[in-house]
Parts: structure tokens; C-alpha cells; sequence
């Protein structure tokens, strides 16, 4: 397996999610990501649950086909060998409290003097600028702060953390982007730059209905379930056996009038409270509770066939189970088995950018920690044997 960024070498001093979730999409996409890892624990990630055979599924999940190289980065001789390395690779990423590689001397200003067409991609909680840049964020305190958490739940209720770690995952996904923003640039201006993504800033980004909102009516958003704020029917309704989530789409002809006549209400079609989606919208409160009286008189299966013979986009909720199971899942590929070492074989999500020439996908397992010092001190330095040794003894790698 190739890949579109095949002959692409990154250093990946990222940790936990955030970042290791940015040099995944990267790996399978068919860059050689090298996982620099402090001994002699490595990325915590590696102790968080759920454990098989003693090995973490969830480290698996996003460092699957990296190589791991164990250097103490406060050892000198380690750090003059991570600076050797830098010389020979176009990404460093990390995701460290701004200030950390600074005080190690491995700067952005420092590595770009030995490399000056370097990317280098540093992800962290509130940016390398501002008041709040030297503050600990975990993905909950970027969704807290950044707003998601207040608009998610029912109304009334109480605050609701999506099911997702969007703060870590919506970060990570941004800085894959700038990373690859960056190394299309520099076939152009032959220099690299830095690149400074804030989990803060992206849950921003993420939220641009509700910011758009917000500024062009002055009200704040506010939870609303699984409804959306300016369409209707655009939600999650029960049925005899579970749940379907409906969406009917915009100025599409006879939509309305098809599914009210699906459900057995065509009474509806000539009130005139529901004639526009921003009417239904406007008196929701009065429409949801006749249609979900009309949803629950079927099964979810039924309705699914029912609207799927008139066109309209519908789908049952499903439990991850259910998802795991989609015949449209499985012909997509989007789980794919691979080989650990301890765990053995264990699915995987798949990378869901399907390239037609040079495609990507899952690589291989994760890393043991260190498992590839040698080879990649090898590949990337032409070390020898010896060479190699004589670091070990000097504390720089294991």
C-alpha cells in the first residue's frame, strides 16, 4: 500500500488523541509516520482502556501503522539525534502546552534553521497566542468553552457532551488539513512554515450555524434535542421498535405534502400553520407532538421502505452495533481488520477519503514502543550497528 502522500516522513511527537488522530489521517493516506516517544512509558495513551491482552485498543485505534522510535528528547545526545532526524523529514508534529518544545531547545526557530523547508504542526488546547495559551485543555474543556456543550441536549436540560471527543477529533482533522495546506505551498515557495492549531478556535469553526445565528438575531443558542434549528420535520422520531431520523429537504416539490400523506395526515397538508419549513419551524411545537403520534403506529423498518419509495432522506438510529453492521458499511470497506501482535485480529474504521489512482487505508497495527528505533535510525541516518549501540548506552534511545 502506497498512498497519495507517499514519500512524505514525519516526525509525530503527539500524544493521547488530538494530535495522534492528525498523523493517523496522515498514515493512511501514505506517509511514513514516525511516533517519537519519551521512554521508558510512551504516549499515555498506551495504559487507557479498554485493555486486551494488555494492550489498549483505543492507543490501536489512532496510531495504527506508525513506526515508534523511543528518544529522550532531555538527553543530549537524544536531542542531537531528534535534531539529525528533523534534517531528513518534511512534518514535525506535536501537541505539547506551548512552551515545551521551546524549553527543550527544539523550537519551530530552531529545528527551520536545519531544515528550512520543515513543517511543523503544533496543536494544542488555546493556540501558541493569547491570554489563555499557557492553560491545560482536555477535549471537554474546549467543548465547554467553545459552546458546543450548550447547545447539545434537550431543552431545559442540562449541559450534554456530544458522544465524541469533537474538541480532540475536530482539532486533529484541522491540523491534518494545514499540514497538507502547507506541503502544497511549499512546491511552491520551496520553504516551509508553522502551522498553530487551537482546539479552542476549531470548536468555533465547527459551530458556524450557531455563530451565524447568534449574530444575525442577537438571541443565543439554546439545546434543542435532535431537532435542527431552521429546518422541520429535521429530527429523530420514535417508532413501534426504535427510532428514524427524518430530513426533509428544501424546496423540494411535494416533499411535504408526500410525507403527510405517508403518515396518514393529510390533514396537514391544508393547515396552513405548516405550509413553509419556516412555519413548521415557527409552530414545531405544535407539529412534533402529532407526528410523533403518527410515527410510533409502525415499526422503524416500515417507514424506512415507506419514505425511501417517495424519496425522502431517512435513515433508522442506530446503535454503534447497528452502524458496524450497514451492508453499506462493509461495501465501503470502512472496517478492515488488522494483525496485533497481542490484541490479534481487531477491526478498525477505515480512512473515508477514497482516491481512485493512489488510494490509502489502514497500514498495519500500532507500535510496540520503540519497535522501530533501529530500522528508522537505519533508513532515515544510515546508522550503523555500533553507532546505534553506543546511544542506547548513553541513554539516548532503548
Amino acid at each position: 500500500m502506497s498512498g497519495p502522500l507517499e514519500g512524505v516522513r514525519i516526525l509525530d511527537l503527539t500524544w493521547v488523541l488530538a494530535g495522534p488522530f492528525a498523523s493517523m489521517v496522515l498514515c493512511d493516506l501514505g506517509a511514513d509516520v514516525v511516533k517519537v516517544e519519551r521512554p521508558p512509558i510512551g504516549d499515555v495513551a498506551r495504559m487507557t482502556a479498554p485493555l486486551v491482552n494488555g494492550e489498549s485498543c483505543y492507543f490501536l485505534s489512532v496510531n495504527r501503522g506508525k513506526r515508534s522510535i523511543a528518544i529522550d528528547l532531555k538527553n543530549e545526545a537524544g536531542r542531537d539525534l531528534f535534531l539529525r532526524l528533523v534534517k531528513r523529514v518534511d512534518v514535525v508534529m506535536e501537541n505539547f502546552t506551548p512552551g515545551t518544545m521551546e524549553a527543550l531547545g527544539l523550537g519551530y526557530d530552531v529545528l527551520s534553521q536545519g531544515n528550512p523547508r520543515l513543517i511543523y504542526a503544533a496543536t494544542s488546547g488555546f493556540g501558541q497566542t493569547g491570554p489563555d495559551r499557557l492553560r491545560p485543555a482536555l477535549d471537554i474543556i474546549a467543548q465547554g468553552m467553545g459552546g458546543i456543550m450548550s447547545i447539545t441536549g434537550e431543552p431545559g436540560g442540562p449541559p450534554v457532551r456530544p458522544g465524541t471527543s469533537l474538541g480532540d477529533i475536530a482539532a486533529g482533522l484541522f491540523t491534518a488539513i494545514g499540514v497538507l495546506a502547507a506541503l502544497h505551498e511549499r512546491e511552491r515557495s520551496g520553504r516551509g512554515q508553522m502551522i498553530d492549531v487551537a482546539m479552542l478556535d476549531c470548536q468555533l469553526s465547527i459551530l458556524e450555524n450557531a455563530f451565524a445565528r447568534y449574530f444575525a438575531t442577537g438571541e443565543v443558542p439554546g439545546p434543542i434535542g435532535t431537532r435542527h434549528p431552521v429546518a422541520t420535520p429535521f429530527q429523530a422520531f420514535p417508532t413501534r421498535d426504535g427510532y428514524i431520523v427524518l430530513a426533509l429537504s428544501w424546496g423540494v416539490e411535494n416533499q411535504w405534502e408526500l410525507f403527510c400523506a405517508t403518515i396518514g395526515r393529510p390533514d396537514l397538508i391544508d393547515d396552513h400553520r405548516f405550509d413553509t419549513g419556516p412555519l413548521r419551524t415557527e409552530h414545531h411545537a405544535e407539529l412534533e407532538p402529532i407526528l410523533i403520534e403518527a410515527m410510533k403506529k409502525k415499526t422503524t423498518a416500515e417507514w424506512v421502505r415507506e419514505f425511501d419509495a417517495i424519496g425522502l432522506p431517512c435513515g433508522p438510529l442506530n446503535n454503534v452495533a447497528q452502524a458496524a453492521a450497514l451492508p453499506q458499511v462493509k461495501a465501503r470497506e470502512m472496517l478492515v481488520e488488522v494483525e496485533h501482535r497481542r490484541i490479534g485480529r481487531f477491526p478498525l474504521p477505515n480512512t473515508p477519503v477514497k482516491l481512485s489512482r493512489t488510494p490509502g487505508g489502514v497500514r498495519g497495527p500500532s507500535p510496540d514502543l520503540g519497535q522501530h528505533t533501529d530500522e528508522v535510525l537505519h533508513d532515515l541516518l544510515g546508522l550503523s550497528d555500533e553507532e546505534i549501540a553506543r546511544l542506547r548506552e548513553a541513554g539516548a534511545i532503548v
